[in-house]
């Protein structure tokens, strides 16, 4: 924990199948980071690779209809007709401890998140190096029939039209060079004077007048 100063949101975009779950899994196998992962809640249904609490909460539909009513989710979005969001009381927790979160989100819930707590947040877009590569990723994946892969293809056209709103953009035509650059985002990011003043302040008072 960092206690002298409030941690931020870290958020990978990416069209399905470009990479962003990739990197964020390397992201959290580096234990020196100390990330801590946003489970998302979703009312799709759980794939074959998937773990309950791990990679998504899995919630029926009712449920969340009622945190989006009252309050409870931080953002949320219709993705492919299921929903997906994160519960915003475990994300001010962490914040509070001066410890970072991920976000492995879509733009939609990035949008959210920027409108509610967007001095804290640092999104990254994470796109393609083509779109015959991505469809050729999603095909390796195998865990979709071809007319979802379709789908989800047709909206990465939309999503890639959304990278401007983000604060940084990576083309991930090769997986280890994208993960270095995240990591030099988030070693900047930390040492920004808005994140560190509280915690410098009386370094710098001791500094001058000690």
């Amino acid at each position: 924990m960092n206690p002298g100063r409030r941690g931020m949101i870290l958020i990978l975009s990416s069209p399905s199948g470009a990479g962003k779950t990739t990197l964020t899994r390397m992201l959290m196998q580096d234990k020196a980071l100390d990330l801590t992962l946003s489970v998302s809640v979703t009312t799709r249904t759980r794939r074959s690779s998937e773990v309950d609490g791990i990679h998504y909460r899995f919630i029926e539909r009712r449920e969340f209809e009622r945190m989006k009513a009252e309050g409870d989710l931080l953002e949320w979005a219709e993705v492919h007709g299921n929903g997906y969001g994160t519960p915003l009381a475990p994300v001010e927790a962490v914040l509070a401890q001066g410890r970072d979160m991920l976000f492995d989100i879509d733009w939609q819930g990035a949008a959210q998140v920027r409108e509610r707590l967007g001095d804290d947040v640092v999104s990254i877009f994470v796109l393609p190096p083509s779109m015959t590569e991505l469809r050729a990723r999603l095909e390796r994946r195998a865990e979709d029939s071809a007319i979802t892969i379709e789908k989800r293809l047709e909206a990465a056209r939309h999503e890639i039209e959304r990278w401007r709103n983000y604060h940084y953009v990576i083309v991930n035509d090769d997986l280890q060079r994208a993960y270095r650059d995240v990591l030099a985002i988030i070693a900047a990011e930390r040492l920004k004077v808005r994140r560190v003043q509280a915690g410098v302040a009386p370094f710098v008072e001791r500094l001058v007048h000690g």
